[in-house]
């Protein structure tokens, strides 16, 4: 591993550790609708699971896809960025 590849990693690392505290938040909508159906919160949680579920998928999907194209890329013997 690079020096460079490794500074990222930690930059990424560092930046998904202070996100974690916005991940948690819900948008105003899901909130009401969280407090007007229950009365113990504990819908609130799981349509907060749910709704951190549902963003990450699309994240590793993505992911997924950029792994195998430098995958690709590295096998084919072409330098990267």
């Amino acid at each position: 591993m690079t020096r460079r590849s490794a500074a990222f990693a930690w930059i990424l690392a560092l930046g998904l550790a202070l996100a974690v505290d916005i991940a948690w938040g819900q948008c105003v909508m899901c909130k009401a609708v969280a407090e007007d159906s229950a009365e113990d919160g504990s819908l609130g949680r799981g349509l907060n699971a749910g709704i951190l579920y549902l963003m990450a998928i699309p994240y590793v999907i993505l992911g997924f896809f950029a792994w195998m194209v430098f995958r690709k890329r590295k096998e084919a013997g072409v330098e990267g960025v």
